[in-house]
């Protein structure tokens, strides 16, 4: 089998996702750029993460052809194509359809950049973008946009989509991201949420890029 191993990444991501309740059912989809190739490994549309083998995830090539595989990729497979042929710092992809994210997609209001975890990974405020429907090539390009210097995007009436470097950091930002929407709709009770200055959030963006952790 081609690119087993990242095919199994991306299953563990998607039981990850599972588990930490960032999905119901089927729903959400996670993809991987594979290494030194213009192909990305691709969750299948309608499949239980549950039951998802390595064969089952699908390979494309960045204009969404299907290279290996034999079921059909997830419909958002436009959307991915869309980040990676953008955002060459991106090698993996998590969309989920988290309640607090989806909450803030409902309402269509961006997570201010109010709380560090957040500024630090995600490299600022999570915006909206415009909306379109799933699985559309006008849905890829308008979170293109909307992530433009930014590792996540809320998908306005739809979820979230984190995009990082590997499928280990990009699980990550997806994770803080969902505690940054339902730290925002709690501030909301207190009288809403102070977002911190530009200054502040550069530093701590250039601190977890270069200096956080051991390196």
């Amino acid at each position: 089998m081609k690119f087993e191993d990242i095919r199994r990444k991306v299953i563990e991501t998607g039981l990850k996702m599972l588990n930490m309740k960032l999905v119901v059912g089927t729903w959400g989809n996670i993809s991987a750029r594979i290494p030194g190739e213009d192909l990305i490994a691709i969750t299948p549309s309608g499949v239980d993460y549950e039951r998802i083998s390595p064969n089952d995830i699908v390979l494309l090539d960045m204009k969404g052809k299907v290279i290996d595989g034999h079921l059909k990729p997830s419909i958002e497979w436009p959307l991915h194509v869309a980040v990676y042929n953008n955002r060459y710092d991106v090698n993996a992809v998590v969309h989920t359809h988290s309640t607090f994210c989806t909450a803030m997609a409902m309402a269509r209001k961006r997570i201010p950049a109010a709380v560090e975890d957040l500024v630090q990974i995600v490299g600022g405020d999570v915006r909206v973008s415009e909306y379109f429907l799933p699985g559309t090539k006008e849905l890829g390009q308008a979170a293109v946009k909307a992530l433009e210097g930014r590792n996540a995007v809320i998908l306005a009436n739809h979820g979230c989509l984190g995009a990082g470097p590997d499928l280990n950091e990009t699980f990550k930002i997806v994770c803080v991201v969902e505690k940054a929407a339902k730290a925002t709709i709690f501030a909301q009770i207190l009288g809403g949420a102070v977002e911190l200055e530009e200054d502040d959030i550069d530093f701590m963006r250039d601190f977890y890029l270069n200096k956080y952790g051991q390196r």
